[in-house]
């Protein structure tokens, strides 16, 4: 028996202990969401009860956060079987500073639409200034 190598006696592959098979090249990055992506996603989460109104502070002008307020708790798009899901989601860019978006949204066997419209302020942010559900202008309470 040899004592110059470590491999077992009656071994006869070359492979080493600890070796790693090679690995299939790194899959490319995900894209990063379009605002209106993001958004839809945010807006999904707070109309379906998973997430808080307030959630949204910061990222809403105008009506906006007072059209949420009231709508979030009885979570419009949370009714149905199974979890609401972003089926799609669109934007047009009508003006510079300016997405207008729709989203289908599906609960199950049920599908919504949503609409909304994003503004990008002096700081560059996008915040949501308006939301429509299913074809209903969501009001605020008193008629603002």
């Amino acid at each position: 028996m040899s004592t110059d190598t470590t491999r077992p006696a009656g071994r006869r592959d070359r492979t080493r202990p600890g070796t790693v098979p090679p690995q299939r090249a790194p899959r490319r990055p995900l894209r990063p969401l379009r605002p209106h992506q993001w958004f839809a996603e945010r807006l999904l989460a707070v109309l379906s009860g998973q997430r808080p109104v307030h959630w949204m502070l910061g990222h809403t002008i105008g009506e906006a956060y007072d059209q949420l307020a009231e709508l979030a708790p009885t979570a419009p798009l949370g009714a149905g079987a199974g979890r609401p899901v972003v089926r799609t989601c669109r934007g047009t860019q009508p003006a510079t500073g300016v997405v207008e978006a729709f989203a289908s949204i599906s609960t199950g066997e049920r599908v919504r639409a949503m609409a909304f419209r994003l503004e990008q302020g002096p700081d560059l942010r996008w915040r949501c200034a308006a939301v429509d559900l299913g074809g209903e202008r969501l009001t605020a309470v008193g008629g603002r």
